[in-house]
């Protein structure tokens, strides 16, 4: 392993919560005991393609990548943008999947560690605290994850595009504590993880911008109106 991928790893493990709450010591040790590995991707590179053996949860080290699926009718969802710190393909390694559920690209250039599941479900042969940290950390990731995944089945039975985006919008002021932030996402990966045509997305924006609700500009977006925000949210405009 490359010493600058070690020098990477470590500077992500501060904004990881897989490695919360762990010294410089600790994380040392685990990742001796780890036997991860890292690989690196450019932009809109396919990392992991859906269906394909499955070979360790990622962990993103720097940059970003894309979860998305097909559904039935070959249109893409984008499900999440994951950056620094994040990981992906935990749920398949808690349920013993073989294969990929879902495929991830390369967001933006991105490096990506993965670590073998054996080494998350297994005990530990050292038995070190780190790594009994590594476990329960991961319990509280996987807890999250499915809050998440809940939350955004609660986009998708909201009837009204309106709808979708002023909950989403409050859900990011809520993430950010602050009424103008930057989105993750651009305008197509929003609309697919909304369920919602591009056009009518941006129709759909523009309309709340002209009434004053909302502002944006790129991927900056600036919250005018909370209230008839949280009204739209509730289908109450």
């Amino acid at each position: 392993m490359e010493l600058k991928h070690i020098e990477m790893i470590k500077n992500t493990a501060r904004d990881c919560m897989l490695f919360r709450e762990m010294n410089g010591e600790e994380l040392s040790a685990l990742l001796t005991c780890l036997d991860f590995r890292v690989r690196s991707f450019g932009r809109n590179d396919v990392i992991n393609m859906a269906g394909d053996p499955f070979e360790g949860i990622g962990v993103v080290v720097d940059g970003q990548v894309a979860v998305v699926k097909e559904n039935v009718a070959g249109e893409r969802l984008v499900f999440d943008i994951l950056g620094r710190g994040e990981l992906f393909g935990e749920m398949a390694a808690f349920t013993g999947a073989r294969k990929w559920p879902a495929t991830i690209i390369a967001h933006t250039d991105c490096t990506v560690m993965y670590v073998p599941a054996d080494k998350l479900v297994g005990q530990c042969s050292r038995s070190c605290i780190a790594h009994t940290k590594l476990i329960m950390n991961m319990l509280g990731i996987l807890s999250r994850k499915a809050l998440t995944l809940n939350r955004q089945l609660e986009y998708l039975s909201i009837k009204s595009i309106r709808g979708r985006i002023a909950s989403f919008l409050l859900e990011q002021y809520k993430k950010n504590g602050k009424t103008t932030f930057m989105l993750s996402m651009n305008r197509n990966e929003l609309a697919d993880f909304l369920n919602v045509a591009r056009p009518s997305l941006s129709r759909e924006m523009c309309r709340m911008r002209d009434e004053g609700m909302i502002d944006f500009h790129r991927s900056s977006v600036r919250i005018r109106d909370m209230e008839a925000l949280k009204a739209a949210a509730q289908g109450l405009d």
